[in-house]
């Protein structure tokens, strides 16, 4: 099974595929961020998000496509903004007919660390470690990205039993 992990973000918004091996390890498959510039609108912006996503759905063609849940942030504006990347995340998932799984921050951290109050780097450095890398992805958030790819292939694995 192959999953697409997404830290959704207007900005930034990191993905990795990673896929289930025979021996049941996770398996890493690409990974990377797509970027946007601020000297777009917010239209812009979203349409290259849809588009690039859409050609990395078409290419690596994931089982499912696992996001990051929007938790409370402090700042509206870029809740708002992380929420409309959200929105075409799961629109580009639902065009290309791959089922959609969500997770919290804190059901990440416990399914890659065991610990939901694990930092970032404790994260990486599991992630790291799981995909036999010998270097944690870089930006932060493609290895965000690659723990929530992991985390829904853990949870998939629990749910199948």
């Amino acid at each position: 099974m192959r999953t697409l992990g997404i830290d959704p973000g207007i900005a930034t918004l990191g993905f990795g595929f990673v896929e289930e091996t025979n021996s049941g390890s996770a398996e890493l498959v690409y990974y990377g961020c797509i970027k946007t510039s601020k000297i777009f609108s917010a239209h812009e912006r979203l349409f290259k998000i849809h588009s690039e996503l859409q050609a990395l759905i078409k290419e690596f063609e994931p089982d499912y496509v696992a996001v990051e849940r929007l938790f409370f942030c402090s700042n509206s504006k870029t809740a708002i903004s992380v929420g409309e990347a959200r929105g075409v995340i799961l629109l580009a998932a639902a065009q290309s007919h791959r089922l959609v799984a969500e997770y919290t921050p804190l059901q990440v951290k416990l399914a890659i660390t065991g610990y939901g109050k694990a930092d970032k780097n404790q994260v990486q450095q599991m992630v790291k470690k799981l995909l036999k890398l010998k270097d944690i992805p870089k930006p932060d958030d493609a290895a965000d990205a690659l723990a929530i790819a992991i985390c829904h292939l853990n949870s998939y694995k629990m749910e199948a039993r």
